[in-house]
C-alpha cells in the first residue's frame, strides 16, 4: 500500500498570530514533512505567513464545522492528500513524529477514519474533558471510542467523501461527534491515540459567550439527526440531568434552557438514524449512544 499523505489545516480568527506562527513552525519541522498545509481566516485577513503555507480567506467566520470544511475542500483540490490533520491555532506539537506516526496508523489500517489527539496543558496534564470516553480516570489508555477531540485529530480523506464532513449548521460545539457517530455508523474506527500530542493552553469553552446555547441547541440537533427515535429522549434527558447536576451558573443554564428549545423547534436536516448494530458498536466500545 502506497504510504498516506498528510495535509495540515489550521482555522484562525486572526487573534492568536504569535501562537499560529509557532504552530507553523513546528508542523515544518516534523520528521515526515506535511504534502500541504493550508491555513483558513474564519472572517480575517491573513498576513505573513510562512512560503508554502496556502492561506484561504474567508468574508465571514463560517464556525468550527464551516471553517473546517472550506480547509477540507482546498486540500482535496490538490489531489495529493490522504489524511487530513486538523489543528487548533494555539496549539503546539511538542513531538517531531506526529506526522509519521499518523501515516504508518494510516497504512497499517484502511478502516481507520478518525484519529484522536491527546490534548495537554502547559504543565504536561490532560484535562478529564479532553479523554473521549466515559471511563477517563487513564488519559494514557489507548483505544478505540466514539468521538474524538476537535483540538487536534487526523481524518481520513475517503471517511470524509463518504460521511459528507463537518455538519455547517453547528457552527461550534459536538461538531466532533456528529463525524464521528456518521463515521462508526458507516464502519469506521475512531481511534485515541494518547502518543499523539498536541500541547494547548489551559482554557474552558465556557469562555465563549455562545457556549451554554450552541451546547444544548446542537445536543438536540445531534439525537434528531442519528439517533433511533426511541432514544432520543433518553438522549436528551441524561444530557439535561448532566447539566444540572453540574450547577452552571444562572446566567449559563438560562442560556441553555434556550438553545434546549431551538434545536426542539428548528430542523437539523438530513436525519438519518444510526443502524440498531451501530448502537450496539458504540455499546461494546464503552459509551453507549444515550449517555
Amino acid at each position: 500500500m502506497t504510504r498516506p499523505r498528510v495535509g495540515v489545516a489550521v482555522l484562525t480568527r486572526g487573534d492568536r498570530m504569535p501562537e499560529l506562527l509557532a504552530l507553523l513552525a513546528s508542523v515544518a519541522e516534523q520528521d515526515e514533512p506535511a504534502a500541504r498545509v493550508v491555513v483558513v481566516g474564519n472572517g480575517t485577513v491573513l498576513t505573513s505567513l510562512p512560503e508554502g503555507v496556502t492561506a484561504v480567506e474567508l468574508d465571514e467566520n463560517l464556525g468550527v464545522s464551516g471553517g473546517r470544511n472550506v480547509a477540507w475542500r482546498r486540500l482535496r483540490e490538490f489531489g495529493d492528500v490522504d489524511v487530513l490533520v486538523d489543528l487548533d491555532d494555539d496549539g503546539l506539537l511538542i513531538q517531531a513524529d506526529v506526522l509519521r506516526r499518523i501515516c504508518d496508523l494510516y497504512a497499517a489500517d484502511r478502516r481507520l477514519g478518525i484519529v484522536s489527539f491527546r490534548i495537554a496543558d502547559e504543565d504536561g496534564r490532560t484535562q478529564r474533558r479532553h479523554v473521549p470516553r466515559l471511563r477517563a480516570g487513564d488519559p494514557m489508555r489507548r483505544g478505540l471510542v466514539t468521538t474524538f477531540l476537535g483540538g487536534g485529530h487526523a481524518l481520513s480523506m475517503p471517511m470524509l467523501e463518504e460521511t459528507g464532513g463537518w455538519p455547517d449548521p453547528f457552527f461550534f460545539t459536538h461538531e466532533e461527534t456528529d463525524l464521528a457517530w456518521r463515521a462508526v455508523d458507516r464502519g469506521w474506527d475512531v481511534l485515541y491515540e494518547p502518543a499523539l500530542v498536541l500541547r494547548h493552553p489551559k482554557t474552558s469553552p465556557a469562555r465563549h459567550a455562545v457556549y451554554y446555547r450552541m451546547t444544548a441547541r446542537n445536543r438536540v440537533w445531534l439525537a434528531k439527526r442519528h439517533l433511533p427515535a426511541v432514544l432520543v429522549p433518553v438522549y436528551l434527558a441524561s444530557w439535561a440531568a448532566y447539566t444540572l447536576v453540574q450547577r452552571p451558573p444562572l446566567a449559563g443554564l438560562k442560556s441553555w434552557w434556550a438553545g434546549f428549545f431551538e434545536g426542539v423547534r428548528t430542523p437539523c436536516p438530513p436525519r438519518r438514524p444510526m443502524r440498531w448494530r451501530t448502537v450496539w458498536r458504540m455499546t461494546r466500545l464503552g459509551r453507549p449512544p444515550v449517555i
